[in-house]
């Protein structure tokens, strides 16, 4: 384990947990990495002075306001969006939209002063409630009043482009000098409005710029929807399938968000030459594959996207294939370091934040390579419970009984063994579990639907291993 800070800051360890020993030949090195940041300081900063109002309609069109204008800055090293969801859908019933506006004034009451802050209404267009003049404010008793009076303009009426308040967000948080920049971002319908490759554009063009907590309200939006942009952006997706829950949710999404001390983190692997990374998968508190967002950093080193952090604890599993050898020989397998870009842009190497090794040594005691880390063992199967979730609750919803049967009989065998309680719970909703251990488990014929979408949202959240 290896520890890296600097005043103020959080303090970030790397901690390894793997079985090293390989049978001759053996090539893949598997490893759970657990990386933990304490101890930071508090967010939010100074203002400065705003500049001149913008015209406050945005039409979706990347870096324009409707009318034109450039948005103004504030500086503070936090930056929060809200994003409330204000389509025709929010009418039915129309207490949605109630609790909608209740929500947003208690997450408000959450964000901590000198923080900069805004609230956009979407629909097939986003518009600013509040402030509204192409900035952000900086929260203080006088601007969260005002900002909690402005709710009250919010109506339901239009359609649903999540892409155009996305963008505004975007606009809006590059505008202020801040290190943590985050939106929430809460709807109650599918994305009709905007075709999904111009949502897919967005999120791409978004990624590492801010992070979003997403939420669905109700259950008449998309799963996948709500779970993308969250995923895209490296925050949170739930479902708040009664709206009279939104408020203390969005309290506790504010909450987070108030604790993030420390932004744009990368999880940095060093392979030696002829290893290769096969993946790595981010897998608590929830399931979430980085591979495929490796961005080069130098020769045989790639960095991963973890994104913001504050008082907190994640896992990853990373795999790498190693050449193979003779029993005897080992070799440094990979090197991972916590990296964050300089504050002086490019000119010059990312601050160390803490190290870790992973190793790989052959043997020739098949009872010793043979045996699973616990940690690995465990994240493995948290992983393949989420896989399997997913792969049942789509064959039941395209009408194969027989596949979705034991799909979901597997998920409730290994949400079981590794103690996911929550998990085993909502699959009880969906299945009659005869069997636990042997997975067996009949189809409920009749499933609320709320049921159904909160399964399938939190099919990727894990728990810890039992240490």
């Amino acid at each position: 384990m290896a520890h890296f800070s600097t005043p103020g800051a959080p303090r970030f360890s790397v901690e390894v947990y793997q079985n090293e020993y390989l049978p001759e030949g053996g090539r893949e090195v598997n490893a759970i990495i657990t990386v933990t940041s304490s101890g930071g300081g508090a967010a939010g900063g100074p203002p400065i002075p705003a500049p001149a109002a913008a015209p406050e309609a945005y039409d979706g069109v990347p870096g324009a306001y409707d009318g034109g204008g450039v948005p103004g800055g504030a500086s503070a090293r936090a930056a929060v969006v809200i994003m409330v969801d204000c389509s025709g859908s929010m009418d039915y019933p129309p207490t949605k939209m109630r609790h909608a506006r209740e929500a947003t004034a208690a997450a408000i009451d959450t964000v901590r002063d000198g923080v900069s802050f805004s609230v956009v209404a979407g629909t097939h267009k986003a518009v600013e409630v509040f402030p509204g003049n192409g900035r952000l404010a900086i929260a203080d008793p006088l601007t969260r009043a005002q900002a909690k009076e402005a709710l009250r303009s919010l109506s339901p009426g239009g359609g649903t482009a999540i892409g155009t308040w996305l963008l505004l967000a975007d606009l809006l948080l590059g505008s202020a000098d801040a290190t943590i920049r985050h939106g929430i971002l809460l709807t109650d319908g599918r994305n009709e409005h905007e075709e999904p490759q111009r949502l897919r554009a967005v999120l791409d063009a978004c990624a590492g710029r801010f992070t979003c907590d997403a939420r669905g309200v109700g259950t008449d939006w998309e799963v996948e929807e709500v779970t993308g942009i969250a995923s895209a952006l490296l925050g949170t997706a739930d479902i708040v399938a009664d709206p009279a829950g939104l408020s203390a949710d969005f309290t506790r999404i504010m909450e987070a968000a108030m604790g993030k001390e420390i932004a744009d983190v990368s999880l940095r692997l060093w392979t030696p030459k002829g290893a290769e990374v096969a993946y790595v998968k981010q897998v608590a508190p929830t399931v979430e594959d980085l591979t495929a967002r490796r961005v080069e950093a130098g020769p045989r080193a790639g960095d991963y996207p973890t994104g913001s952090w504050g008082d907190e604890s994640r896992d990853y599993h990373l795999c790498v294939r190693v050449p193979a050898a003779e029993v005897g020989q080992e070799m440094l397998a990979a090197r991972i370091s916590l990296v964050q870009p300089p504050p002086d842009g490019a000119g010059s190497p990312p601050s160390p934040l803490a190290q870790g090794l992973v190793r790989a040594v052959w043997t020739a005691d098949l009872a010793v390579s043979t045996a699973m880390n616990p940690q690995v063992a465990h994240y493995t199967g948290q992983a393949e419970l989420a896989q399997v979730i997913q792969q049942g609750m789509n064959a039941r919803k395209s009408g194969d009984a027989e596949q979705a049967t034991a799909k979901l009989g597997r998920a409730v065998q290994l949400a079981t063994a590794s103690g996911n309680e929550d998990t085993a719970k909502l699959l009880a909703k969906v299945v009659d579990v005869l069997d636990v251990a042997a997975g067996t488990v009949r189809l409920k014929a009749k499933v609320a639907e709320a049921d159904e979408m909160t399964l399938e949202t939190r099919s990727t959240k894990t728990v810890r291993v039992k240490k």
